[in-house]
């Protein structure tokens, strides 16, 4: 079990892990012969990343009674509203600020990201609420994080990650909400931490135009490659319908046992189609930043993708525009385009508790 400071001043305050043993998790050797060529010949090009705002906080979230929070995972409702996600929330603004919930959510109307996302209201009322009732820190978990949210027809779906401190996973599941996120019920979804040598613990998705959802997968320890999995989006509640994309005998196939697609230190993700694309945005935990891919399709080869960094992590007393200090997450906000990207992105001061909070970056010519 990890406490949640230690677990986020290893992978965030020094920016490295240790790497996972290369036996566990090999890649093919296709794939990394792939990725040395693709590093020879990447060049990233000119990008403008600039911080929009800051999206809670005192003066900000507070009159939700939730000064204090964190990841803020974006998704659009039925009803067109945008719904932010939330993590581990406190009423005063410090980590352990009294009154502990998670997950909770907020509603925003905006339509001009440049403008900054501004909230209309939190599920719950007046003050944000827990989306189900339980007890933290209970004899079996301390604490439930949401791990990416989809909209698929009238309906949102929330992965989320029952820990019992932060690193160690006992269980995930797949709660549903018929209302734009006003209520969620359990859909009966649970998976194994083990699931996959643990790489199905921490994952992202995206909806494609074939009926499919994509699943880009990974460990809650931010020391672990992804893996990928599809599922029919009418059977996104049903575990056994996931199917796995592995190499075998030579080739890339579904239904052969998984195989890491890319190797790294994976902390948070974020799947969309966009564009006429897809994009992965992740916190690059080995590399103290966040990172963006650009590929044609989930099943592209990733060590060949466009990639470059998005924002870096920085020392406090030193930030600037795109050097963030103990940051995390990088959600892409509906509403951007592959030049235009916005992304919620989270800090935490591990040492003083704050600040800890959401923020909005934009990120200009990345595609």
């Amino acid at each position: 079990m990890m406490k949640r400071s230690t677990f986020l001043r290893a992978a965030v305050g020094a920016g490295v892990l240790a790497a996972t043993p290369a036996s566990a998790f090999a890649a093919t050797e296709a794939a990394t012969q792939a990725g040395a060529a693709a590093k020879k010949c990447r060049r990233p090009q000119a990008i403008q990343t600039s911080k929009v705002a800051d999206l809670t906080g005192p003066g900000l979230t507070d009159r939700f009674r939730m000064a204090a929070t964190d990841l803020g995972i974006p998704a659009r409702t039925p009803d067109g509203r945008l719904l932010f996600m939330f993590g581990d929330t406190f009423e005063q603004p410090a980590v352990g600020g009294g009154w502990w919930r998670s997950p909770v959510a907020l509603w925003s109307t905006t339509t001009n990201l440049a403008g900054g996302v501004k909230w209309s209201g939190a599920v719950g009322g007046a003050a944000a609420q827990q989306l189900w009732d339980y007890p933290h820190d209970n004899p079996t978990f301390s604490t439930v994080l949401p791990s990416d949210v989809i909209t698929i027809g009238g309906s949102m779906y929330l992965h989320a990650m029952v820990n019992k401190g932060l690193g160690n996973v006992v269980w995930t599941e797949i709660w549903r909400s018929d209302n734009s996120g006003a209520s969620w019920y359990h859909t009966g979804a649970k998976f194994d931490p083990n699931l996959d040598g643990g790489l199905f613990q921490l994952l992202t998705w995206g909806l494609g135009n074939d009926g499919y959802v994509y699943v880009y997968s990974t460990g809650f320890q931010r020391n672990k490659p992804i893996i990928l999995k599809r599922v029919r989006q009418e059977q996104i509640a049903n575990p056994g319908a996931y199917e796995p994309w592995g190499y075998r005998d030579g080739a890339w196939a579904w239904g052969n046992p998984a195989t890491p697609i890319l190797t790294g230190s994976f902390g948070e993700m974020s799947l969309r189609p966009l564009g006429g694309k897809w994009i992965l945005t992740w916190f690059n935990a080995g590399d103290y930043r966040i990172d963006g891919m650009i590929m044609d399709t989930p099943t592209s080869n990733l060590y060949t993708a466009y990639r470059q960094p998005l924002i870096y992590g920085g020392a406090w007393g030193s930030e600037d525009d795109n050097h963030v200090a103990q940051l995390y997450g990088g959600y892409v906000i509906p509403g951007s385009t592959l030049s235009d990207l916005h992304l919620s992105v989270s800090q935490w001061n591990t040492d003083n508790g704050w600040p800890y909070r959401v923020m909005q970056f934009r990120v200009r010519g990345f595609g």
